[in-house]
């Protein structure tokens, strides 16, 4: 679409793809911590941070999202970095800018959840809104289209961060990360939290992180049905259940030596879905009406590839899509050789018939 276009205005025309996962991508390349989860990556390796950015959007994203998230005062006082909490978001922003004005794509800034919010302590809520509004105040500097406040357990939280955007002048995308008991920390239902979301001005509202496609779409079609604007889907791309609903909650019986017992973060490779379900829960969230999507936590170029195909595009990544007709085993080429082509043929899953 022409740059010129908004958010809203392209969500008008039709989907908007915005790839998320940066944690988790940079973590396993070796780049960053799991468990601080703090993207110093962007002032270690700002030309990998670039390099990502491009190719999230080489698969299919209309967003470039700034890696911002986690790079908030209170984490970065953790680490012992809060000195380099302005460079380090500025150098973010301009990396994303950078990026977004070679593509013509989206230039997004991002605040999350803050990890010191808490429901009665008004201290923690004057703390949380200072955090966001000199994180908002740093993307509006760098000329972001709008700014996305996410991964929210708390509706208060995401209230506070939707009120620093607002007032910075800024379309805002609000998404929660809800948690296994299906309502936010502070006891707001999902649809509840994305009506007081809409209603306060967000431009989209919806969810992220934290739930796979099988255990986010419910709280989708909830949502869908509750508010007028548009809405947001950003699953991890893990197989969460019914009875294990979030990526935190899934448990491995399985392996024996996961530290704690627990698979997340680091052990979560045996629930991973693949490119073609990403698809499938793509198809099914747009048949919704949801129009804001994307992948979290765990995703990879591949599986925003499989989401805008799903959506009928061809992004510059398609290029390399499967096409099996060339596979030395299981090809349909008439170059290929007999004999290869008829071993390939002994892999054949047996028919009920035998």
């Amino acid at each position: 679409m022409p740059k010129t276009l908004g958010l809203l205005d392209r969500l008008a025309r039709g989907p908007v793809i915005c790839a998320e996962g940066y944690l988790f991508e940079f973590e396993r390349r070796g780049l960053l911590q799991a468990g601080a989860y703090v993207p110093e990556v962007v002032l270690e390796r700002p030309d990998l941070v670039e390099a990502l950015h491009r190719e999230f959007v080489d698969a299919g994203s209309d967003v470039v999202e700034a890696f911002t998230y986690y790079a908030h005062r209170a984490k970065l006082r953790i680490i012992g970095r809060e000195r380099d909490l302005e460079r380090l978001n500025r150098t973010a922003l301009r990396i994303a800018k950078k990026v977004a004005k070679d593509t013509g794509a989206l230039f997004a800034g991002d605040i999350c959840n803050t990890n010191i919010y808490a429901p009665p302590d008004a201290r923690s809520h004057r703390q949380a809104r200072k955090m966001f509004d000199e994180q908002v105040g740093w993307a509006v500097d760098a000329g972001v289209d709008y700014v996305i406040g996410e991964t929210f357990g708390f509706g208060g939280e995401a209230l506070l961060a939707l009120a620093a955007i607002s007032a910075a002048g800024k379309p805002a995308v609000i998404t929660l990360s809800v948690p296994r008991e299906t309502t936010t920390r502070d006891g707001w239902s999902a649809t509840d939290a994305c009506r007081r979301l809409e209603d306060a001005g967000a431009a989209v509202v919806g969810f992220n992180c934290a739930r796979g496609p099988a255990t986010m779409m419910p709280l989708l079609r909830e949502a869908r049905a509750a508010v007028q604007c548009h809405v947001a889907a950003l699953p991890v791309p893990y197989r969460t259940t019914a009875a294990e609903p979030t990526f935190q909650s899934l448990t491995d019986p399985h392996c024996a030596c996961i530290p704690e017992d627990r698979p997340f973060p680091t052990a979560l490779d045996p629930f991973l879905c693949n490119r073609y379900e990403i698809g499938e829960f793509a198809k099914e969230a747009f048949a919704l009406g949801v129009r804001y999507l994307g992948v979290c936590c765990g995703a990879g170029p591949h599986h925003v590839r499989s989401l805008a195909e799903a959506l009928g595009r061809r992004p510059p990544a398609s290029r390399f899509s499967p096409d099996m007709s060339q596979h030395v085993l299981f090809g349909t080429d008439k170059r290929l050789r007999a004999e290869n082509l008829a071993y390939g043929r002994t892999y054949k899953r047996p028919t009920a018939a035998g």
